[in-house]
C-alpha cells in the first residue's frame, strides 16, 4: 500500500490555504515495475524505435518534421484554450491570408519557435533550469501572458482552478516560491542523476513533477509538454521531434489532469506512468503510419503528374517538393520558386488544380491563395 504522502504533502499556509510541497524524485518507495508496467514500457520503446526507422526511410525527414512540429504546437496550445487550427497557423506563417484569430496563431507560432530554439540549444546545453527558462521566454514573447515575466520563475503564489476562482477555491495550489525553488533544484538534480532508470519512466516522472511545481505565472502546461520532447531528443530516444504527445493528452484531457492530481493526492505514480506510456505508444504508432502514408502519397502524386502533364511534369514535380514545407502559397511564390513567368506559373497551378493536387482556398479573382490539400489532409486527421 502506497502512502498518500509519497509524492509530497499539503502544507497549511499563514493565509489559510493549503499548498502542495513535492518530495524529490525518484519516488520512495520506488516505482512498482509490475508486469503491466514492463509490458507498456516495452511497447512504447518499440514504437519509438519503429518511428525513428520509418522517418529514416523518408526522402527528406525534415519536411515531415516541419509539419509534425506544427501539429504538436497546435494541439498543445489547444489544451490551453487557443482556437487556432493547423490551417490558421500555416496561413499566418505564409502571409498568404489573414487567419481568423491572429492572436491565437501567434501563440502557436511561438511554440514552434520554442521547439526549434530548444533543439538548437540542446547541442550545447543539457536539459536544465536554464534551458527551461529560455524556452519559456521564447514561448511567451508578445502574446497573451507576455506581461507575466517570460523566462522568469514566479515570485508569487499561483493556483489552478476554474476562471476567476480564488486561492481558497482552487482545485490545486503549487508550492509557494521558496519551496518551489527547492523543488526545481531537486528536479534538475534528478534529470542529471546517472542512477539507472528506464528513460521513458524518467521522462514521465519529470513531466508530472514539473506540472506539480508549476514554476511560471503562465505557460506551464506548454513548457512541461515541450520538456517531454527535449528529454526524448536529449536521451537519443528520438533523433527528431516527432512525438506529438499533446494529441493524446488532449484526447484524454480529463484523465490527464486526474492522473496528475492523483499523484499529488494519493502518491499514485504508477497510474500516471501507465497512462503516459500508453500515450507514447499510441502517438508513436500513429506517427509511423503517417510517415508511411506520406511516402506512398508522394509516389502516387509523382505518377499522377507524369501521366497527366507529360513534358510539363518537371516543373510540377519540382514545385510539389517545395510545398511539403509551404503547403499554403500564392502564384507569386510559385513564380519565384520555379523561375517561370507569372502567366506560366499561374498556368502550372491551374493544371495542378485540375488534376486534384492543389486547391484554391480564397475564392478570389485577385490575391488568391492555394493549398496542397491532399498533403494537409494527412495531418488534419483525428
Amino acid at each position: 500500500m502506497v502512502s498518500a504522502a509519497r509524492a509530497g504533502r499539503y502544507v497549511e499556509q499563514i493565509e489559510g490555504y493549503k499548498a502542495f510541497i513535492p518530495n524529490p524524485l525518484p519516488p520512495v518507495p520506488e516505482v512498482i515495475m509490475d508486469q503491466e508496467m514492463w509490458s507498456l514500457l516495452s511497447k512504447a520503446d518499440r514504437a519509438l524505435g519503429r518511428l525513428d526507422g520509418s522517418t529514416d526511410a523518408l526522402p527528406n525527414p525534415d519536411l515531415f518534421v516541419f509539419m509534425y512540429v506544427r501539429k504538436e504546437a497546435v494541439l498543445s496550445s489547444q489544451i490551453e484554450g487557443t482556437q487556432a487550427s493547423l490551417i490558421d497557423v500555416l496561413e499566418f506563417e505564409s502571409q498568404a491570408l489573414e487567419p481568423d484569430n491572429p492572436q491565437d496563431a501567434a501563440e502557436v507560432v511561438n511554440y514552434i519557435a520554442a521547439i526549434n530554439y530548444g533543439l538548437e540549444r540542446l547541442k550545447n546545453l543539457p536539459v536544465s533550469l536554464r534551458l527551461v527558462r529560455e524556452i519559456h521566454n521564447e514561448l511567451m514573447q508578445g502574446v497573451r501572458g507576455a506581461e507575466r515575466d517570460p523566462g522568469e520563475f514566479r515570485r508569487s503564489q499561483n493556483w489552478i482552478g476554474s476562471g476567476g476562482c480564488s486561492l481558497a477555491e482552487a482545485s490545486y495550489v503549487p508550492p509557494p516560491p521558496h519551496d518551489m525553488i527547492q523543488a526545481l533544484d531537486n528536479l534538475e538534480k534528478f534529470l542529471h542523476d546517472p542512477a539507472p532508470i528506464p528513460a521513458l519512466i524518467k521522462v514521465g516522472l519529470a513531466h508530472a513533477q514539473f506540472e506539480t511545481i508549476h514554476p511560471f505565472l503562465d505557460g506551464n502546461g506548454r513548457t512541461g509538454r515541450l520538456l517531454i520532447t527535449f528529454l526524448l531528443c536529449e536521451q537519443n530516444i528520438l533523433k527528431r521531434p516527432l512525438l506529438y504527445i499533446s494529441y493524446y493528452f488532449k484526447k484524454y484531457r480529463t484523465e490527464y489532469y486526474d492522473r496528475l492530481q492523483s499523484v499529488r493526492d494519493s502518491g499514485n505514480w504508477e497510474g500516471w506512468l501507465k497512462f503516459f506510456l500508453r500515450g507514447v505508444n499510441e502517438v508513436a504508432q500513429e506517427a509511423s503510419t503517417t510517415a508511411r502514408n506520406i511516402v506512398n502519397m508522394k509516389e502516387q502524386h509523382r505518377q499522377l503528374v507524369l501521366n497527366k502533364m507529360g513534358r510539363r511534369s518537371g516543373n510540377a514535380i519540382a514545385l510539389l517538393e517545395t510545398l511539403y514545407s509551404k503547403p499554403i502559397f500564392t502564384v507569386e511564390f510559385v513564380q519565384t520558386t520555379t523561375e517561370l513567368s507569372y502567366p506560366n506559373a499561374n498556368s502550372l497551378v491551374r493544371d495542378l488544380c485540375d488534376i486534384g493536387l492543389l486547391e484554391e482556398i480564397t475564392g478570389q479573382k485577385r490575391n488568391r491563395a492555394f493549398s496542397y490539400a491532399p498533403y494537409l489532409d494527412v495531418f488534419q486527421g483525428p
